[in-house]
């Protein structure tokens, strides 16, 4: 680490360090180029899921590469009118070019006349682009020559498609400039100075780029697709990581800057001092995200590879490109707050080392009172509801829902979206008499079929994707073990969506037990103790309840939001865990470092005053990036947003300002356990009775006897 660090700082090589990374950069662009997300979010289930099994029975007699969308006519009151009804078959007409085979079937209008609904077969496409074009030009025609006061949208599995896909329609320019804006004033406040911010912020920037192009090049050899959702969630983890690695870095800097009349031997020491934190952050970081790769649904795994591989860029863009990167500038970056040498120690003058010197007089009654604030703000996941309709994801309500809504007005609720029933040609009889039995079924007819097996629409009397069309369908499957032969499979959106929450749900029991196992691991290498990491877990999960409860009341009243998402809580405590973890590193790994001049405790209170500052800036910067996910109307992102902001929130001012000193005031040496500090308390205590102690948090440390450098 000694030899790496001059060579990075050093005055002959710095700018070695700094032209390489730029020339890497340039022809990393050059070779592989940028390309923005343009497929939709792949569905992911596995071949052994029911709904895909019966996918795969349905391409025997139905064209594989056909999709549909669903035209909603009607009037904002009132019935439709002959006239009507005559405008609305004459776009069934026109639409004909559009449709697969160049034929759109007849309008099917509601019993009460108000609604008339056409069903537009399309053939497949996973160019986003080109499904958005093909749906204006859809819109474009069915409103051609409409009479006044009729309206039309454009619904179904298709018309879902396109207003999903729009939301992250330019999402990543959005969520690029919001995030380094909020970065930017953020820096700027933290650092008092209107230069140093432009190195970090370009470095992130420039790592954020890299990181969305080697993603890509990574996910495309192992057969992964990374939608928009994926590379606008990773833009926030390199801006949120990247920027927390450089603010600690940078702190370390000025500290040694203090100390060393050499900025390149203060910037080399001070990459040896935060370069082990930021490497055993940012790895738990990407092992964490790495667990997802053994979940079931590929949505899951491209998020946790392109997450993986972005922090991972991100890390090394921190420590090789900044650090080079602020020795060639030089001190005058801090501008006009400028550290100079032998300035005195700002660490003793830190309030965090008095805030930590006073939780040092009761640990244990502030342990338990922060564990019991915890404890009454997770209380608040009593009232969580998980589960979203397809009509619920939305913030604010896009086209397609608008449509499937008139449609559950006027028609059945699931008429548009019946669940397909697979079963032995000759089992058709039965089955169509013993599903109309099972609770919440309306209809259930005859579908295409073949020789050996036929299909069997079922109509449910429930809104798509709602809980209780899924309740259906799972007593519809356990139905079908009693009919005909028992072999009988449900497919379709209902179906499909159930699978994928249970999916969802066998992932969640996986990878959770994966993200503690290796965050324990990783603690216990850095720490080489077992209590110790042991304590920050459970304090980290214990800040992941306390933000899901907080997020539960203010999504059920304050944004009115029916439910949560079900990937919201694996995401969440995987960001949480995985992120609020790096502050008690940060804090720890300081620690450790004054524990063998200073005792535990003492240790302990000035690690707290010289990390306290810039971890709290670190902290609201990250809970400030990822509520920019709020920016896009997509339901999902937003409660990711929130519990995350909340829960880093929490993790940063209690956990680890509060409740992680305090169990380590009341463990005192036994917190390095079986590790023996170097320097215990008592003996701490002897050599300051002695006039001998090193740097005791309440002096300023004396300046460098170094000989003086050019600066």
């Amino acid at each position: 680490m000694i030899a790496i660090s001059r060579f990075i700082t050093a005055a002959k090589t710095s700018w070695i360090v700094l032209v390489v990374g730029i020339a890497a950069t340039a022809a990393l662009f050059v070779a592989a180029g940028y390309q923005s997300a343009d497929s939709a979010p792949p569905v992911g289930l596995p071949e052994s899921a029911e709904s895909v099994q019966a996918a795969a029975l349905q391409e025997q007699f139905a064209d594989d590469d056909a999709t549909s969308g669903l035209l909603v006519f009607g009037r904002e009151s009132g019935e439709l009118s002959d006239d009507d009804i005559a405008a609305i078959t004459e776009r069934t007409v026109e639409l004909a070019d559009i449709s697969l085979d160049g034929f759109v079937p007849p309008p099917t209008i509601s019993d009460d006349g108000t609604t008339a609904l056409v069903v537009l077969p399309l053939a497949i496409e996973d160019s986003v682009s080109v499904q958005s074009e093909r749906a204006d030009e859809i819109r474009t025609i069915a409103a051609d020559g409409l009479p006044d006061g009729i309206q039309v949208w454009f619904t179904g599995a298709e018309g879902f498609l396109v207003d999903i896909s729009a939301v992250f329609e330019g999402a990543n320019f959005v969520l690029l400039g919001v995030t380094a804006l909020v970065v930017a004033l953020l820096l700027i406040i933290t650092y008092r100075s209107p230069v140093l911010w432009i190195v970090p912020l370009a470095v992130v920037g420039v790592a954020d780029f890299i990181a969305g192009i080697v993603a890509r090049l990574v996910a495309d050899a192992a057969g992964i697709t990374l939608d928009g959702s994926v590379t606008g969630i990773l833009s926030v983890l390199v801006f949120g990581a990247g920027t927390n690695y450089a603010l600690l870095l940078i702190a370390r800097y000025r500290d040694e800057l203090r100390l060393h009349q050499d900025r390149r031997e203060a910037m080399a020491i001070a990459l040896r001092g935060a370069g082990p934190a930021i490497i055993a952050s940012g790895s738990t970081v990407a092992l964490a995200l790495a667990t997802l790769l053994f979940g079931e649904l590929s949505g899951n795994r491209s998020l946790g590879l392109a997450g993986a591989v972005g922090i991972v860029v991100a890390m090394a863009y921190a420590l090789i490109v900044l650090p080079a990167a602020l020795v060639v500038f030089g001190r005058w970056l801090f501008w006009p707050l400028v550290p100079r040498y032998g300035s005195p120690d700002v660490i003793s003058r830190s309030p965090w080392g008095k805030l930590g010197r006073a939780v040092s007089k009761r640990p244990i009654v502030v342990a338990i009172a922060g564990f019991a604030v915890l404890g009454i703000l997770a209380s608040g996941m009593t009232t969580l509801n998980v589960g979203l309709s397809q009509n619920d994801r939305f913030i604010v309500k896009p086209e397609a829902v608008l449509g499937q809504e008139r449609i559950a007005e006027a028609f059945s609720a699931g008429a548009t979206a019946p669940a397909a029933v697979l079963i032995p040609v000759g089992d058709l009889d039965e089955v169509l008499e013993g599903v109309l039995d099972v609770d919440g079924v309306v209809e259930a007819r005859p579908g295409p079929s073949n020789d050996d097996i036929a299909q069997v629409d079922v109509v449910l009397d429930a809104d798509p994707e709602s809980q209780r069309a899924f309740e259906i369908v799972a007593d519809l499957r356990l139905a079908l073990d009693d009919l005909g032969d028992g072999t009988g499979l449900v497919g379709g959106i209902d179906a499909e969506g159930l699978d994928l929450r249970d999916a969802q749900q066998r992932d969640q029991n996986l990878v959770i037990p994966l993200i503690l196992i290796l965050v324990l691991l990783v603690l216990i290498v850095l720490l080489r103790a077992l209590l110790a990491p042991v304590l920050l877990l459970i304090a980290v999960v214990a800040s992941y309840f306390s933000a899901v409860g907080i997020g539960a009341i203010l999504f059920a009243t304050v944004f009115g939001f029916p439910g949560v998402d079900t990937t919201v809580l694996l995401f969440s405590f995987l960001f949480l865990v995985a992120l609020g973890v790096d502050y008690s590193i940060f804090l720890v790994t300081r620690a450790k470092e004054e524990v063998a001049t200073l005792g535990t405790t003492e240790g302990m209170v000035r690690a707290l005053a010289a990390t306290g500052g810039v971890i709290t800036s670190a902290g609201i910067l990250l809970a400030a990036v990822f509520a920019v996910l709020g920016v896009l109307p997509l339901i999902t992102l937003t409660q990711i947003g929130v519990i995350v902001c909340i829960g880093v929130l929490i993790d940063t001012l209690l956990v680890r300002t509060v409740i992680v000193p305090a169990m380590a005031f009341t463990a005192k040496d036994r917190f390095w356990w079986p590790r023996r500090p170097e320097l215990t308390d008592a003996e701490a205590a002897a050599r300051g009775a002695n006039g001998q102690a090193e740097r005791m948090p309440d002096e300023a440390p004396a300046a460098s006897k170094e000989p003086a450098a050019a600066v």
